[in-house]
């Protein structure tokens, strides 16, 4: 499927996006991904509050649920299709190395609400060489037993609502918990709130990006 065009035009790849080039080219580039229902422009603004002058790349999921865009398919609130995760984690893996090549750009930092956070968690467990970090927000274990694989250091940031009705605390803690068993740097927050984004959320996300996605040496 060709992609539509972007502030800087967008090649034509695997997944509808936008692509915004980095004034900055130390910034580490982001990936965003939205939530059920969002979709390429989503995430743009807050990849530019985290990042300013970062690359931005914003791919559309694929799936759709009644007409609103995921990135992979569930059965239920909260029950996914785990056979589609693994086929759609794949499928945005492999996506992310088009869009590397075609864009020049180094492995992204993942920043993922709900649906998006879900499918960068199950990118973290089954191709974690296609991420350099993630924001994971509003996470929930996307894999129940996922295969065997490690994160040699990975830096990941989990930020989880309190007042969250649709991901257990404990379900967000099972996952900070599973990648840190692989070997990420995972640092798990509950901030107040519920399931939506709150300025809260992009101040600690913005502190952690800038702490720990050292830029190259110049």
């Amino acid at each position: 499927m060709s992609a539509p065009a972007s502030v800087a035009g967008a090649a034509a790849l695997a997944f509808t996006h936008r692509f915004v080039p980095a004034t900055d080219p130390a910034a580490p580039p982001l990936l965003l991904l939205h939530g059920t229902g969002g979709d390429e422009n989503d995430l743009l603004p807050i990849g530019r509050m985290l990042a300013p002058g970062a690359a931005l790349l914003s791919p559309r999921g694929k799936v759709s649920e009644g007409g609103m865009p995921r990135f992979f398919r569930r059965l239920a609130e909260g029950v996914f299709d785990e056979q589609d995760v693994v086929r759609r984690a794949n499928e945005l893996a492999d996506f992310i190395a088009e869009a590397r090549a075609a864009y020049g750009l180094p492995a992204p930092v993942a920043v993922g609400f709900s649906n998006g956070a879900n499918i960068a968690a199950a990118l973290l467990m089954l191709r974690p060489e296609a991420l350099s970090g993630a924001i994971l927000l509003r996470a929930m274990v996307p894999l129940a037993a996922p295969p065997a694989g490690t994160l040699p250091g990975t830096p990941v940031l989990i930020l989880s609502g309190a007042a969250d009705p649709i991901v257990p605390r404990g379900n967000a803690e099972r996952l900070a918990d599973e990648l840190t068993r692989r070997g990420g740097q995972v640092e798990h927050k509950v901030l107040s709130g519920g399931h939506g984004l709150t300025p809260a959320d992009v101040a600690a996300a913005r502190a952690w990006f800038q702490a720990n996605t050292p830029r190259p040496a110049a």
